[in-house]
């Protein structure tokens, strides 16, 4: 067994958790003096089977991970949570031709409702309404008639917010998002209304992204920005929106495939790009739900830096984020925000400012914390790097399921 490569393994996800050697070493019921012996190639009779096993559950990897050379993998993919059960279900059955189907006008309305849960981070009732809206807005596309161009689009907004719906779960239901995001963009191309098919495309990249692969996501949101352009610039603040938020999920993309000088580039340029629609658009506006403006793009500034493993710089970018032009976002936005924050704060060894940001997060938004096993492994992280939590840490450990 080649300790030196193992222990540069272990620095390598140790690093990644957020974990100080010391950090590591208690979790490993060992000392910092151990855990530097290890990570430099030192110990000749370690590292045994036994503390492969250990290493591997606390830095929540697959032991392979460790024994063998080559790219991180995806963590494999885990049962989907209850609430978005039904919601697959619905996409592989069959809909049932008993009575009419739901009007345009009524679809609309309950999809209001469910884009605003979506805001509220209520995930718990988007999942009990969302199968009856996709159902519904089907077999109104399937029947058109005059309004078909319109059933379709509206047909296409339903099926990209499940694929947004069921993003929020990752490895989990990635499969069924991106079927989903799929399906959502053929029916906006039936529609052949520029914003939905824009609004669509987002979700196709994002899935690219969730598939591992980042460079297609990349060049599949700005090419779709290219194609689109002309037609998203002349739709006024729905328009804009919409391209805005095609540069973001390219940036988004580009910061996904690891850091390089050329992810480092491309993020910023996609970035600055989506900063020039903002700028044009005037002020921050919820355009189809987007929070588009220029907070939103932002907060997408400290993501990408964040992603690119530069917290300094995300933390720094943080800070230029006004609170009143904060607040006036969505749930689901700050919340996300906060959670990115706790992540570079981790990173950059600040620990209780990390769990102050997961703690609000958790007050603002609960099932964007407690339902989403991204976040629950970062709340782990965070409590696992505090050798004596906090009450309020411990309490939100516990929710999340994690030993208090």
């Amino acid at each position: 067994m080649e300790t030196g490569h193992i222990g540069r393994r272990i620095a390598y996800w140790r690093g990644f958790r957020g974990f100080t050697q010391a950090d590591f070493g208690r979790l490993m019921g060992r000392t910092r003096r151990w855990v530097q012996d290890l990570e430099g190639g030192q110990r000749q009779q370690d590292p045994r089977l036994s503390v492969l096993v250990r290493a591997a559950e606390v830095l929540r990897i697959p032991l392979e991970q460790l024994l063998m050379d080559g790219p991180p993998e995806p963590v494999p993919a885990t049962t989907p949570p209850v609430e978005a059960l039904a919601v697959i279900d619905v996409l592989y059955r069959e809909d049932r031709e008993d009575g009419d189907a739901p009007t345009l006008a009524e679809l609309r309305r309950r999809l209001v409702y469910c884009c605003e849960a979506f805001q509220a981070c209520h995930y718990g009732a988007l999942g009990r309404d969302l199968p009856m809206l996709i159902t519904g807005s089907r077999r109104l596309a399937a029947g058109a008639g005059a309004d078909a161009g319109e059933a379709h689009a509206l047909h296409s907004r339903v099926l990209q917010l499940a694929a947004s719906f069921l993003h929020k779960y990752g490895p989990a239901t990635a499969v069924q998002a991106a079927v989903v995001a799929d399906r959502a963009l053929a029916a906006a191309e039936r529609s052949g209304d520029p914003i939905a098919i824009g609004a669509a495309s987002r979700r196709v990249a994002k899935s690219l992204v969730h598939q591992q692969q980042p460079r297609t996501a990349m060049e599949f949101a700005t090419g779709a920005a290219r194609r689109l352009a002309s037609e998203l610039e002349g739709g006024g603040p729905m328009g804009l929106s919409t391209l805005g938020m095609l540069y973001l999920s390219a940036a988004v993309a580009a910061s996904s495939s690891g850091r390089s000088p050329t992810a480092v580039r491309q993020a910023g340029e996609h970035v600055d790009r989506a900063f020039e629609v903002a700028d044009r658009q005037g002020a921050d506006l919820d355009e189809d739900y987007t929070m588009f403006g220029p907070t939103n793009v932002e907060l997408h500034r400290v993501d990408v830096l964040a992603r690119l493993d530069d917290a300094d710089s995300a933390l720094r970018a943080a800070e230029k984020v006004g609170s009143e032009a904060l607040h006036g976002l969505s749930k689901e936005r700050r919340a996300q925000h906060l959670i990115t924050l706790a992540h570079a704060q981790l990173l950059t060894r600040r620990k209780e400012a990390a769990a102050e940001s997961l703690i609000e997060a958790a007050r603002l938004a609960p099932e964007e914390v407690i339902g989403r096993q991204s976040t629950i492994d970062l709340v782990s992280d965070v409590a696992g790097a505090t050798p004596a939590p906090a009450g309020d840490l411990r309490r939100l450990a516990a929710r999340c399921g994690l030993p208090a």
